[in-house]
């Protein structure tokens, strides 16, 4: 196992930066995502990291020992792809173990890692069987099988479940965290899937526009998101965000907005009067029990129900925007109900309008 370092780190392609400036520290078996949308630079981090892009700028470093100059071959790191990139001409047996015959190494060795990494991953009924005879699940799990079997400093993930249907990537992401537990080596994986993200990480590195927005656990991104972009990428269904005035008088703190005075924590930094965007994540908002009229709640009108079993997402209208609630269990409201909101005390976000960033 080792830890990784990332320092000012930069990427261009001709006069296009990339990357610009990155630095963190990976502790030694630690488990890292990297997060982000489409064309944030999340990808070609890693592939700078296991040898397979150029560094344009800054150092990185794997178990103290910098790296840039070294080929991918010699930085004892194993990668799985979105791709699987197994050979369609070998079989299971003989793609895990394709790494350590190249390395020449004891056909005893190479036998007892195969069989160990098959173990643990549920492969022996597997090991003769050709790529093409399985199942894309099982493709990965052959790709993570040779990674292992390499017994490697550190695992890269780039997006390895992207190419599997929905409930296939849930069983999956429960493997690989598995996985991690039990050979505890430090581990770097990308994806563009916040929930995968959340599911897995010890810690997640947001990334926007080749910067990083905000490092910290997956609790403290959902419950503390330092700025409008992470609150908004963390979480499903993501942050409701509404642009309004933020009030303070007689010891009181709220926000106007689409008509309606929204609660907000009174140890919320900002003046009165300042423009703020005030959010409030789906699953902390609840339809009042004392409905509308009663001057309690905030007025809406429901124009989606989607009711799926343990929980029911509405559309909701307010004013002239549109929310987003999750309620756990039933709801007997229908769309184009009137229906009067409560928002949970404490759970509110309050983000400067002009530069995004949390009013802590």
């Amino acid at each position: 196992m080792a830890n990784v370092s990332f320092k000012k780190i930069e990427k261009s392609f001709g006069k296009t930066k990339i990357i610009h400036g990155i630095s963190f520290d990976i502790s030694d078996g630690e488990f890292v995502v990297l997060v982000g949308p489409s064309g944030c630079g999340k990808s070609t981090l890693l592939r700078m990291l296991a040898g397979l892009e150029e560094i344009s700028g800054g150092e990185i470093a794997v178990d103290g020992k910098v790296v840039n100059e070294l080929d991918s071959k010699d930085r004892d790191i194993a990668m799985v792809f979105q791709s699987y990139a197994l050979y369609p001409h070998m079989t299971v047996r003989d793609n895990m173990a394709f790494s350590l015959k190249l390395r020449k190494a004891d056909v005893a060795l190479t036998e007892k890692r195969v069989g160990d990494a098959a173990r643990i991953l549920n492969l022996d009924p597997l090991l003769d069987r050709f790529p093409r005879e399985l199942s894309g699940g099982q493709r990965q799990r052959v790709a993570m099988g040779r990674a292992i079997v390499r017994d490697p400093k550190v695992f890269l993930f780039d997006e390895p479940l992207s190419n599997l249907d929905a409930k296939l990537r849930v069983s999956m992401r429960a493997e690989i965290k598995a996985l991690h537990q039990r050979l505890k080596t430090t581990t770097v994986y990308v994806t563009h899937d916040q929930i995968e993200a959340m599911t897995l990480a010890d810690r997640i590195v947001v990334m926007h526009d080749g910067i990083i927005e905000q490092i910290g656990t997956p609790l403290e991104l959902f419950d503390a998101p330092g700025n409008l972009f992470v609150a908004q990428f963390i979480g499903s269904p993501s942050m409701n965000v509404l642009k309004g005035t933020l009030r303070k008088a007689d010891g009181k703190t709220w926000v106007e907005a689409q008509g309606e005075r929204w609660p907000a924590d009174s140890l919320a930094a900002g003046v009165d009067g300042q423009a703020v965007s005030y959010g409030i994540r789906p699953g902390d908002i609840a339809l009042s029990e004392a409905g509308v009229g009663s001057g309690q709640g905030i007025a809406a009108k429901v124009i989606v129900v989607e009711p799926t079993g343990a929980e029911t997402e509405l559309l909701l209208q307010v004013g002239d925007e549109k929310i987003v609630v999750v309620i756990h269990g039933r709801t007997q409201a229908m769309p184009d109900d009137r229906v009067s909101l409560q928002i949970a005390a404490g759970k509110t976000h309050l983000f400067d309008s002009k530069s995004g960033a949390r009013l802590a």
